[in-house]
């Protein structure tokens, strides 16, 4: 099972799948699809069944029951895309046997150094075999990790009928880091009753609550004019820009929030004199705590507007996600179960809310109730990024243990 992870994963992180919020195409880039095609002659290889990849990039696969009994059909998911924060292009992935628990040189000639005593969790690998990037790219874990892990669960099935399970269907999708990923995903055709996806973190978690979320994009008009002769004709649209994000309250920002607490994210900021673009992200896990910010937001432009001019700037509000809680508390079952699969392999679950949004996210409120667990990555989206195979193995083996327990549990 480890050499099967180590060199699916180290395939996958290869190709290029990093999303683009400004195409609207789904996918939203041709790397996707690239990857996508190659997890479905993989899929064939390996003895899955039904399998099938639509003209948005969406595969999906089926692992037939081996029982007599009435399971519901599980699924399992993971998505393709990479994020945009960092480069995801030309990754070189390290690998690290038994880790010693010092400073790892990911980049000698950079000097880029992964060290515990930036990262304290990197203490608790010590003996592990890990994978990080080179220091130039990010690593790609987040979510090819969990591909890694579903196809190595189904493949061990395959070869192990002595393990019984229901139904299985797995989906491979795109665009989950812009916010997509459900979009186009066809959730009768999926025909599970239950999902999950394979998209947290270090071991052990465990989650079924997530932000609520929106996006904001405001567009700033200013009128540039010679700076000699600008005195009661110049409208500078970037200090408008630095004048809003100025009224915003500067601890509700992710480097100042953790738990429960929501924030203001700013992710970009360009422009100049005569046109400013400024791109946040809102988040929170209580509803009307998220209303309220957008409301606030809705409201400062429309005091600038009113002090700048109606024309003089646009904001674009849009939901993208709510707290899948609301929908997988009636069917809290699905959680149990993982929880157990996990205390099975001596695993201690890790219940928490996630910080952010997974496709499970949407695709519970789409009639598909999906919490979340680890992929056993850590520093996701940076050139920090690195993974253990040792909990890539752990998290392999809830997915078989999920399955065997569904069966199990039937009547």
């Amino acid at each position: 099972m480890k050499n099967d992870i180590i060199d699916r994963f180290t395939s996958y992180v290869k190709v290029d799948t990093q999303s683009n919020e400004e195409n609207s195409s789904c996918p939203s880039t041709p790397g996707q699809l690239t990857l996508a095609n190659i997890l479905v002659k993989e899929l064939q290889s390996i003895g899955m069944e039904e399998v099938t990849i639509d003209g948005n990039g969406y595969v999906m696969a089926t692992l037939p029951s081996n029982t007599d009994k009435e399971v519901p059909t599980i699924g399992f998911l993971a998505h393709i895309d990479t994020a945009t924060d960092f480069t995801g292009k030309n990754v070189k992935p390290q690998l690290v046997e038994n880790y010693d628990g010092n400073d790892l040189t990911l980049h000698e000639e950079l000097d880029i150094i992964l060290s515990p005593n930036e990262f304290p969790s990197l203490k608790n690998y010590e003996g592990h075999t890990l994978i990080t990037t080179d220091g130039t790219t990010l690593l790609g874990a987040d979510n090819k990790a969990g591909i890694a892990e579903i196809m190595t669960a189904m493949n061990h099935l395959i070869q192990h009928q002595e393990i019984k399970h229901g139904k299985i269907r797995v989906a491979f999708t795109p665009d989950e880091e812009i916010g997509r990923g459900p979009h186009k995903f066809d959730v009768d055709a999926f025909g599970a009753q239950f999902a999950y996806t394979v998209d947290g973190g270090p071991l052990g978690e465990l989650e079924y609550e997530s932000f609520n979320a929106a996006s904001a994009k405001i567009k700033i008009k200013g009128t540039n004019i010679h700076p000699g002769t600008a005195k009661g004709k110049m409208v500078n649209a970037a200090k408008i820009a630095m004048e809003f994000h100025n009224l915003l309250p500067a601890a509700e920002a992710p480097e100042h929030t953790e738990g429960y607490e929501g924030f203001y994210h700013l992710l970009s900021f360009h422009g100049d004199v005569e046109e400013t673009k400024l791109s946040y992200i809102i988040r929170d896990f209580e509803r009307q705590k998220f209303n309220d910010r957008k409301e606030f937001i809705t409201h400062l432009i429309e005091e600038l507007k009113e002090k700048y001019g109606q024309k003089s700037i646009e904001l674009e509000l849009q939901d993208q996600y709510f707290n899948m809680k609301e929908k997988i508390e009636p069917v809290k079952e699905i959680v149990d179960i993982a929880h157990e699969a996990m205390e099975k392999l001596g695993i201690q679950p890790k219940i928490s809310p996630i910080r952010g949004g997974t496709d499970g996210s949407q695709l519970s409120y789409m009639g598909l109730p999906t919490p979340n667990i680890f992929t056993g990555g850590e520093n996701f989206h940076g050139k920090y990024e690195f993974i253990s195979v040792d909990n890539m193995m752990l998290a392999t083996k809830v997915i078989v243990g999920i399955a065997s327990l569904f069966e199990e549990k039937a009547k």
